[in-house]
């Protein structure tokens, strides 16, 4: 017996069953009133399906959720949760489409949607009273819209603010504890400052290399400690960004061998997915069938259509 023999992979009732204990732990909930008093099962109709005695609606539990309007069976969806929260560093669109034998375009848009249940929208501030949070930027890939000559008055995208013409991604992660990255148009020290300002609890001690991105915001709170790294220093007793470089080297390895193609307008995804595994990783004590289970909680109130609704 493996993980993958579970009856919620091949049966379609058992994956019904399955997403309804994590998405309705106490009880059917009707998607259109809000009602959890009364219902009527109709599963002999249809799998999973029943009617509100309230406001006389069908749904089922896929209705305002991800799996909303899709045509693809719930215990193939299940599939695709596992592969993606059980592979570190993602699993492609093509190989989803040739292990559950769906069009790449049905993978494709699978994935973009499981991401966006990954994503947390967390806003509680990272740290506190001493707890270490490090900060750094990194970039990746070129912008799909970068001017071929600098005009007039242009400030020049040099030293002190990345490669020019890359995607900037900021990132916070907590030691110990969680991360959280960001897509910025360009890592100034007023985005970048921002950033760090409005996610970390000022109590919190800073941790960041010497970028200047980070001298100003870095006084706010109880202290800011800074590594050199062009100096060759990487760490200085408790000082050092080793812990944010490790989640920028799975994320890069991921884009690079398993995405190699990402559009910039869905790049905030991506990070979403990479910022969930980590947050969800063995050893804060989350297994492969756990995090599986986290993602799938996330499904709920979140939808992604191919087009924005009229």
């Amino acid at each position: 017996m493996s993980v993958l023999s579970q009856p919620y992979f091949h049966d379609e009732a058992a994956a019904f069953a399955h997403v309804e204990k994590i998405l309705w732990p106490a009880g059917p909930v009707c998607p259109h009133c809000g009602n959890m008093e009364k219902h009527y099962d109709l599963t002999k109709t249809r799998i999973g399906l029943r009617k509100c005695a309230s406001c006389r609606k069908q749904f089922t539990v896929r209705v305002g959720t991800i799996f909303e309007s899709s045509h693809v069976e719930l215990h193939k969806w299940l599939q695709a949760v596992h592969l993606m929260v059980a592979s570190k560093k993602g699993i492609s669109a093509h190989q989803l489409h040739r292990v559950l034998e769906v069009t790449y375009k049905t993978a494709w848009f699978m994935a973009h949607r499981l991401r966006e249940a990954m994503r947390s929208g967390d806003l509680a501030p990272m740290g506190g009273n001493g707890m270490v949070v490090e900060a750094d930027e990194t970039y990746f890939g070129k912008t799909e819209e970068q001017p071929t000559v600098r005009t007039s008055g242009e400030p020049f995208k040099g030293k002190g603010k990345g490669p020019a013409g890359k995607r900037a991604v900021v990132g916070l992660v907590e030691r110990g504890g969680n991360v959280r990255t960001f897509h910025v148009d360009k890592a100034t020290k007023v985005q970048v400052g921002q950033i760090v300002a409005e996610n970390v609890n000022k109590e919190t001690v800073l941790n960041t290399d010497e970028s200047r991105l980070y001298t100003e915001v870095g006084t706010t709170f109880a202290r800011h400690d800074r590594v050199r790294h062009t100096a060759g220093e990487y760490v200085r007793g408790e000082a050092y960004t080793n812990t944010i470089e490790g989640v920028f080297s799975i994320f890069k390895r991921g884009m690079k061998g398993v995405y190699q193609h990402c559009s910039e307008k869905h790049l905030h995804r991506y990070l979403a997915e990479f910022d969930f595994r980590y947050n969800n990783r063995v050893a804060l004590g989350v297994n492969d069938t756990a995090r599986a289970g986290n993602a799938l909680a996330g499904a709920k109130g979140k939808r992604l259509t191919y087009r924005p609704a009229c």
